[in-house]
């Protein structure tokens, strides 16, 4: 193209001698103006070249209006690509990085007959109930949960809880059939509601996938007497009015299923409680450690009196404030 405009610039110069006309200037005009603008885009292309290789940009493909998750490949008419630098990219994520969320439950998983304690990144995760693959194309389905229930006896001592299941099962042939399966399961003392233990590969079968873990939700059946909070216990003691007012030593069930003495000397009112240290449920976090038990008192009052019990009432009562 340079050629070309040269030998057009030439040949309206050598014209010089025989005298310009308007024409002759006007295309002299335009060649040395579209000669000038061709080095210009050339210069400005060789600059963009240099400029991409050094700075490595990323081409991020970017959906349009309207395209939700449609996943449309990147040479479609709706989709187009934003360039990005890396540095960029690193400010993006770490402005998206999730905050720190609450702590769930502990969660305990069989491994090879032995019973392990799932860190909470990997007990976060197992949580989800989303199907997952891996690079040979096997995918396996969330997990089955099922209700152990447990009394807080065998929560709070411990015990072996022997569970049978019914499962779908692959045959070398492909056929499906259902196998029956007694799994134990040892319950450590002071585990609470919602603790969750996992067998894997103890759920399902189906053709292309892994086999589904099988997993056990802790469920506290509910309690006669006592009432669970935490670490600690709850009873509520019935006691007449009289010996509310006059004190009286009485027997206070335990857990367990020994019954203990308690002396009170002072005057029971509404709200008056008493705490008996290291008779509640076990603390999983400190070995040996025990909560509290917390007495709670209903006062029986008569539902009726005499004319004598009552002016004999008054005139116990009438200086006591």
């Amino acid at each position: 193209m340079v050629d070309q405009l040269n030998q057009q610039c030439v040949s309206i110069s050598n014209q010089k001698k025989k005298g310009f006309s308007l024409r002759d200037i006007t295309k002299l005009y335009r060649s040395l103006l579209a000669l000038r603008l061709w080095r210009r885009r050339k210069k400005s292309s060789s600059c963009d070249e240099q400029r991409h290789i050094q700075h490595h940009t990323i081409a991020e493909p970017i959906q349009g209006p309207g395209d939700g998750l449609r996943g449309e490949s990147p040479t479609s008419s709706k989709s187009f690509f934003k360039h990005r630098s890396p540095s960029s990219i690193s400010r993006d994520a770490s402005k998206r990085s999730p905050s720190p969320s609450p702590s769930p439950r502990p969660s305990f998983v069989y491994r090879n007959g032995s019973l392990e304690t799932l860190s909470r990144s990997s007990s976060r995760r197992n949580g989800n109930p989303i199907m997952f693959s891996n690079s040979n194309g096997m995918v396996k389905p969330p997990p089955i949960e099922k209700q152990l229930e447990c009394t807080l006896e065998e929560l709070c001592y411990g015990c072996t809880k022997k569970v049978k299941i019914t499962r779908d099962v692959l045959t070398e042939s492909g056929q499906i059939v259902q196998e029956e399966e007694l799994l134990s399961i040892k319950v450590k003392p002071g585990w609470k509601k919602g603790t969750k233990i996992t067998f894997e590969g103890k759920g399902n079968e189906r053709p292309g996938t892994y086999a589904s873990d099988e997993t056990f939700v802790i469920a506290e059946k509910r309690h006669q007497i006592f009432r669970r909070e935490g670490d600690n216990l709850e009873l509520a003691i019935e006691i007449p009015l009289v010996k509310a007012l006059t004190g009286c030593s009485l027997p206070i069930p335990l857990l367990g299923g020994e019954k203990m003495k308690l002396k009170i000397d002072e005057i029971i009112h509404p709200g008056y409680e008493r705490i008996i240290t290291g008779q509640g449920m076990p603390n999983t976090k400190e070995e040996g450690s025990r909560g509290n038990l917390k007495v709670l008192f209903l006062i029986n009052f008569p539902t009726e009196l005499t004319d004598e019990q009552r002016a004999d009432a008054v005139s116990i009562l009438k200086d006591s404030g």
